[in-house]
């Protein structure tokens, strides 16, 4: 499996919205393949994304598609550091993790 495209489901209006942006842009550099930034789409993540217990979707949320089609989350939550503040390398690092794990 090869990876072939990032989709990042976001708002504007989030406060992890950046952080995220930031993270899709790196990853999509570091591991060669295109990226996609969709505005609340909220459609994409009642099929692909992950749901709370009453079954909704939050944002932002970011996925990696394989080049056959198949789409797995791979960053839905941005981790905390010890400051209990958003750590984006933290995050960074998980979805890469990911990737790997997903990628042959």
């Amino acid at each position: 499996m090869k990876a072939k495209k990032l989709i990042l489901v976001t708002s504007e209006a989030h406060p992890m919205n950046k952080a995220f942006i930031n993270i899709t842009e790196e990853l999509s550099k570091e591991i060669g393949v295109e990226k996609e930034v969709r505005n609340e789409d909220y459609a994409f993540l009642s099929d692909y994304g992950e749901k709370d217990e009453f079954g909704m979707s939050w944002l932002p949320q970011l996925f990696l598609v394989l080049d056959d089609n198949r789409v797995y989350p791979i960053l839905t939550q941005m981790p905390l550091g010890p400051d209990l503040k958003a750590d984006p390398e933290k995050g960074k690092k998980e979805a890469l993790d990911k990737i790997k794990s997903l990628v042959s």
